[in-house]
């Protein structure tokens, strides 16, 4: 097992809690909870279609920064504030994993997040071999 690295997106972040956005060590890629704020404008729109929107293009960023694509994900799993959000997710996983043969596990679940917060994501990923 090598190091491990953490990854941050310029304009997201946790506040003043000390985690950082997502890990790795070796090949095993992992983030904490990202969710729909814009990082260009720091704002949480208070729709949740738009932030489930946000939220994929956050995750995508955040692999980009760690040299990773979508192709690399293993496992999503899907937190929402409203069970009602989960017709948006499938447009978004949809448009990542378009072949039914070749798409990561994923979960869902409704339950109480951050006020504001109407999803999160969590994504496990390997990397290629240090």
């Amino acid at each position: 097992m090598g190091k491990r690295r953490t990854f941050e997106l310029a304009g997201l972040d946790h506040g003043a809690t000390p985690i950082p956005l997502a890990s790795q060590v070796g090949n095993v890629f992992r983030t904490s909870g990202i969710m729909g704020r814009n990082p260009a404008t720091g704002e949480l729109a208070a729709d949740g279609a738009t932030q489930v929107a946000q939220v994929f293009a956050n995750v995508e960023a955040l692999l980009k920064v760690a040299g990773l694509g979508v192709d690399r994900i293993v496992f999503l799993e899907v937190l929402l504030a409203d069970d009602s959000l989960r017709s948006e997710i499938n447009p978004h996983w949809l448009a990542w994993f378009p072949d039914p043969h070749d798409r990561p596990a994923r979960h869902t679940t409704v339950r109480t997040l951050p006020p504001g917060f109407l999803v999160q994501l969590l994504v496990e990923a390997v990397a290629d071999d240090e």
